[in-house]
C-alpha cells in the first residue's frame, strides 16, 4: 500500500490561507468536498484519498449508493488509503478539517451550517438520487466554499448537484472517464459543461489545492485592490463581446469579476493582463467564460411552493376569462434550457383541469434566452433521470416519456404549447400583450440601472392584470406605482395600470448618439474623417472671410477663422446651435436667410445687418449656402461673414443727399401720401385676414390634435407590430429546426432500412399501405403511387392467400406473426407481422417483413439427401 504524500510547505500555506476567520470569529470557514461515487467507485475513492495530503485543510463527503438492506462498511475500506480519520455520518454531525465523512445506507444526507444531518430517504428504491440531494444542500450551505466531485459510476446523478455548485461559483471536478470502470456518471457532467476540471483521480486532489492556493482564490490578491481592475476587467468585457455579439457592461460589477477570478484560479493564471492575453489566444476560453456569465441553472419547479401559489392564481384568473374559447400567452425570460418554461406549461394544464370550463383555453409559451446551445437543447426536450428528485412521479407518468436511456422526454402536448428563441432581452424588442411573464434570477445579475429599465418593459408587455414571477431574491420596489403584489414572499405581482405614459419607456431600439447640448446627429451619414481638409479646400475655392459649417438643424460642424464678432456662446447649459450663438441683429435675418438657403439651391446674401458689441458697430452681409458638393459634405450649409466698411457706408450717404432736389422731394410726398393711405388699406385688411386666420388656426389646432392622436396609434400599431414580426420570428426558427430534424430521421430510416435488404411494408390501422422499402416491388406490384391503396389490391408473388386476415388477427390480437411462405419463382421468405407502435405507444398499423430465406431453405435440402444418403450407405454395408 502506497503511503499517503506528505504535505508540503506550499500546501501547508494553502491551509493556512483557507482557514479564515468568520464573521464571529469563532466559526472557521474552509472548503467542504462532496464526492460522488457508485459503481466502480470503491477503487477511485481510494486512489483519490491516497493522494490527498493529509493536512489539506479541507474536509471530505463522501456519498455513494449503497444496499439499504446490509451494513456498511465502506469506512473499515476506506481507512486503509489514508490517516485522515475516516467515519460513518452520524445525525448532527458536525464537520472539520482534514477529516473524510462517509453516508450511512438507506439514508439521504444533508447540511445547514456545517452540520451534518441525516434524512430517512422519501423515494423508493431505485429512484433514489443521493448525491444530487447532498451536493445540492453542499452549494446551497457554503456557497462559492462548495467543490463537487464525481467519481466512477452508472446514471446521471450528481448533475444537477455539480449544476447547483456552479451556480454558487464553486469548483466542480470530475474523472477522467477512460480511467473509470463505469464512465456513465462523469462522462453526463462532462458532456453537460458541468465539470470545470476533468482528471485521473490520483490528480485531482492536487488540482483543488492549486485552485485554492490561487491568489484571487484564498483572497491574498483580489483583483479589487489593483489600480488598472476596471480597465482590464473592460477589455475582457469588450473581447467577450466582439466574440459572442453580447454586451455584459450592464452586468453586476461583482459578478463578472468572481467569474474571471474563478477562471484564473482554474487555469494558474494570478494577473488579470495575462489572463486577457489568455483569451485572446484562446477563442475557446472566451466561449467557456461566455457561459459562466450567463449562469443557465435552473429545474423543473424550482421553488415549489411559488409554483403552487402560481396554480391557486391561474385558476381564479381562468375561472374570469373562461367565459369563451381563449387563448393565454405567456413569456419565460431567460428560459436556460428549458425547464422553467415546461413547469408552466404543466401547472397551467393542471388549473384548466381543476376548473373543467366547457371552453377551450390554452397557453402560448415564448421562451427566449441569450444562449443559443441552452436553447437548443430545450427544444429537444430531453432531460436525465435525475429530474424525478424535482417532478413528481404523477406529473412524469402523464407529461413525459421513458426514454431507452432512462431519461425522460417533453410530451407532444406539453412540447407543443412553448417556442423557443434566442433573444436579448436588452436589446431585442419586448413581447407584447402577454398574460404571464416569468423572469426568475436574472435580474439579481444586472445592474440597479438596467433593472430601473427593464420593469418598466415588462410593464409594458403584460396586458392589464397580468401577472410577474420573479425569483427570490428580486423584487419591484422601485416600480411599485407599476405592480401590486399578489405574493411579496413568493415574488408574485400583478400589472397596476399607470398614467405613466409608455413614450417615457426605453425601448431597445430606440437609443441613438447625441452631440453636447443634447441635439441628436441628424446627417444621413457619418462624417468622414478628413472633413477639416474637404472644409479648407472649399472656403480656399469659394469663399474667404470668417465662415461656420452647420447641419440643417443649425448644429456647427466645423468653424473656419474668427467668429467672435458674429457668435458667442449663451449662458448655461453648452449649446452648439448657432441660432442660439448669433449676436444681437444677426440672429432674425438669419434664421430667414437660413430657411430660404434649405429650399433654394443657390446663394442667400443679406446686407447691411448691424450688430454691437457694447463699444462699436460692425455692419455684416451675410451668405448662406446650401453644400451639395462633395458627396461627403452633401446637405450642411455654409454660413459667411462678410464686415461693411464704416466709410463706405458714409461716403454712400452723403450722394444720396447731394442727388436729392425740391421736385424730388414734393414726389417723395406724394409717394408717402400714398403709402399712407396703402398702409391703412393694409391694416383694414389685415385685420380682416386676422379673423379669418384665427378660425382657420382652431381648424389647424383640431386637426392638430387629430394627427397626435393618429400617430399614436399608429406609434403603438408600429410596435405591435414589431412584437408580432419578433413572434413569428420565433415559430419560424422553431419550425426550421423540426423540419431539419425529420430531413434528418427520414434520411436516417431511409439508409437504414435499405442496408438491412430486409423489405419491409408498413400498413395503417385500415391495412392500407403507409410506406415500403426498394424490393417490394418484387414481391407486389407496387408503384410510387399505391401508397394509401389497400394491400389486398395489389398483385403479389407469394403464396399467402391469408396475409391480410393475419395482418387483421395481429392488429386485433397485437400478437405478432410469424411464418415461412414460396413466391411463385420458388424463393422462400420469412414472413412476420409485427404491430407498429407510436412514440407514445399508441398502436398505428402493422410492420410486415419479408426475409429472403431460399439459400437457408436449399442447404436444409442438401443437408437432408446428405442425411439420407448417408443412411442407405450405413443400409448397404450392414
Amino acid at each position: 500500500m502506497n503511503k499517503p504524500t506528505k504535505p508540503t510547505a506550499a500546501t501547508i500555506e494553502a491551509t493556512r490561507t483557507a482557514k479564515t476567520e468568520a464573521i464571529a470569529g469563532t466559526k472557521q470557514v474552509f472548503p467542504i468536498v462532496g464526492i460522488g461515487a457508485s459503481a466502480g467507485g470503491l477503487e477511485a475513492l481510494e486512489i483519490f484519498l491516497r493522494h490527498t495530503p493529509v493536512d489539506s485543510g479541507m474536509a471530505f463527503v463522501i456519498v455513494q449508493h449503497l444496499d439499504p438492506t446490509h451494513a456498511g462498511v465502506l469506512p473499515e475500506l476506506l481507512q486503509r488509503a489514508t490517516t485522515m480519520p475516516v467515519v460513518q455520518i452520524k445525525d448532527r454531525m458536525k464537520v472539520k478539517t482534514d477529516s473524510v465523512y462517509v453516508i450511512p445506507p438507506n439514508k439521504d444526507l444533508s447540511i445547514l451550517h456545517g452540520t451534518l444531518h441525516l434524512l430517512k430517504p422519501f423515494e423508493r428504491r431505485g429512484l433514489r438520487l443521493p448525491i444530487d440531494f447532498f451536493l445540492r444542500s453542499l452549494a446551497d450551505d457554503q456557497q462559492d466554499l462548495a467543490i463537487g466531485v464525481i467519481l466512477s459510476g452508472m446514471g446521471s446523478d450528481g448533475a444537477l448537484g455539480l449544476r447547483a455548485i456552479k451556480e454558487k461559483a464553486g469548483l466542480t471536478l470530475a474523472q477522467e472517464p477512460v480511467t473509470a470502470k463505469f464512465d456513465s456518471m462523469p462522462r453526463c457532467v462532462i458532456d453537460a459543461d458541468l465539470a470545470d476540471l476533468v482528471a485521473p483521480p490520483a490528480e485531482l486532489p492536487i488540482k483543488i489545492i492549486e485552485f485554492l492556493r490561487h491568489p484571487q482564490i484564498a483572497g491574498s490578491s483580489k483583483l479589487t485592490e489593483k489600480k488598472n481592475t476596471r480597465s482590464a476587467i473592460e477589455k475582457v468585457i469588450i473581447l467577450l463581446r466582439a466574440k459572442t455579439g453580447h454586451d455584459f457592461s450592464l452586468y453586476k460589477g461583482n459578478t463578472i469579476q468572481r467569474r474571471i477570478e474563478r477562471r484564473m484560479g482554474i487555469h494558474k493564471i494570478n494577473k488579470i493582463n495575462d489572463y486577457i492575453r489568455h483569451l485572446q489566444n484562446n477563442p475557446q476560453e472566451i466561449e467557456i467564460l461566455f457561459k459562466e456569465l450567463l449562469i443557465g441553472v435552473t429545474s423543473f419547479f424550482r421553488d415549489p411552493p411559488a409554483w403552487q401559489e402560481l396554480e391557486r392564481l391561474l385558476v381564479a384568473k381562468l375561472l374570469t376569462v373562461c367565459t369563451q374559447d381563449r387563448v393565454l400567452r405567456a413569456w419565460s425570460v431567460g428560459c436556460s434550457t428549458g425547464e422553467e418554461a415546461y413547469s408552466l406549461a404543466i401547472t397551467f394544464k393542471e388549473a384548466v383541469a381543476q376548473i373543467k370550463s366547457k371552453y377551450e383555453l390554452s397557453l402560448q409559451i415564448f421562451a427566449t434566452d441569450l444562449d443559443a446551445d441552452a436553447i437548443d437543447k430545450a427544444r429537444q426536450a430531453s432531460y436525465p433521470v435525475n429530474i424525478t428528485t424535482d417532478v413528481t412521479e404523477e406529473r412524469l407518468q402523464r407529461y413525459f416519456i421513458k426514454e431507452e436511456n432512462g431519461g425522460y422526454r417533453i410530451g407532444k402536448e406539453i412540447r407543443e404549447m412553448v417556442s423557443f428563441a434566442t433573444q436579448n432581452v436588452v436589446m431585442d424588442p419586448p413581447f407584447t400583450r402577454i398574460d404571464i411573464l416569468t423572469c426568475r434570477n436574472l435580474l439579481i445579475y444586472l445592474t440597479p440601472e438596467l433593472q430601473k429599465k427593464l420593469l418598466p418593459l415588462f410593464h409594458y408587455s403584460l396586458n392589464a392584470g397580468g401577472m410577474l414571477f420573479l425569483g427570490s431574491a428580486e423584487s419591484v420596489s422601485a416600480h411599485s406605482d407599476l405592480f401590486e403584489p399578489l405574493s411579496l414572499k413568493l415574488r408574485l405581482f400583478r400589472r397596476l395600470e399607470t398614467d405613466r405614459p409608455s413614450a417615457q419607456l426605453i425601448f431597445p431600439d430606440v437609443f441613438s448618439p447625441t452631440v453636447p447640448g443634447g441635439f441628436k446627429t441628424p446627417l444621413p451619414a457619418p462624417l468622414p474623417n478628413n472633413i477639416q481638409l474637404l472644409t479648407d479646400q472649399l472656403l480656399l475655392q469659394h469663399f474667404a472671410p470668417p465662415a461656420v459649417l452647420v447641419n440643417r438643424d443649425g448644429d456647427i460642424l466645423y468653424i473656419n477663422g474668427r467668429t467672435g464678432k458674429y457668435l458667442e456662446p449663451p449662458a448655461g447649459k453648452v449649446n452648439w446651435n448657432i441660432f442660439a450663438m448669433a449676436r444681437d441683429g444677426l440672429r432674425f435675418a438669419l434664421e430667414v436667410a437660413f430657411e430660404k438657403a434649405l429650399r433654394l439651391t443657390e446663394a442667400v446674401t443679406v446686407t447691411d445687418l448691424k450688430i454691437s458689441d457694447g463699444s462699436s458697430d460692425q455692419h455684416v452681409t451675410l451668405t448662406i449656402q446650401g453644400i451639395t458638393e462633395p458627396p461627403p459634405l452633401h446637405g450642411t450649409v455654409m454660413i459667411v461673414f462678410h464686415d461693411i466698411a464704416p466709410a463706405q457706408t458714409k461716403a454712400a450717404a452723403r450722394g444720396r443727399n447731394k442727388v436729392l432736389r425740391n421736385d424730388e422731394a414734393i414726389d417723395l410726398a406724394q409717394a408717402l401720401q400714398k403709402a399712407r393711405e396703402d398702409l391703412a388699406t393694409t391694416r383694414e385688411e389685415m385685420q380682416s385676414s386676422q379673423e379669418e386666420l384665427k378660425s382657420a388656426n382652431e381648424e389647424l389646432q383640431s386637426t392638430n390634435e387629430e394627427l397626435q392622436s393618429t400617430n399614436e396609434e399608429l406609434t403603438t400599431s408600429r410596435e405591435e407590430m414589431q412584437s408580432l414580426n419578433e413572434e413569428l420570428q420565433t415559430v419560424n426558427a422553431e419550425q426550421q429546426a423540426k423540419m431539419e430534424e425529420f430531413v434528418r430521421l427520414n434520411s436516417d430510416m431511409r439508409n437504414l432500412l435499405n442496408s438491412t435488404e430486409i423489405i419491409t411494408i408498413f400498413l395503417d390501422n385500415k391495412l392500407n399501405i403507409r410506406r415500403f422499402t426498394s424490393g417490394a416491388n418484387k414481391l407486389f406490384k407496387l408503384l410510387p403511387g399505391d401508397v394509401g391503396r389497400p394491400l389486398s389490391d395489389i398483385v403479389t408473388a407469394l403464396h399467402y392467400p391469408d396475409l391480410m386476415a393475419e395482418a387483421q388477427a395481429v392488429l386485433n390480437t397485437l400478437v405478432f406473426s410469424e411464418k415461412q411462405i414460396t413466391a411463385a419463382d420458388g424463393r422462400y421468405f420469412t414472413v412476420r407481422i409485427m404491430p407498429y407502435r407510436t412514440m407514445e405507444d399508441v398502436i398505428n398499423g402493422v410492420v410486415i417483413t419479408f426475409i429472403d430465406i431460399t439459400a437457408t431453405k436449399a442447404l436444409e435440402e442438401e443437408l437432408r439427401e446428405e442425411i439420407a444418403r448417408l443412411k442407405g450407405l450405413k443400409g448397404e454395408g450392414a
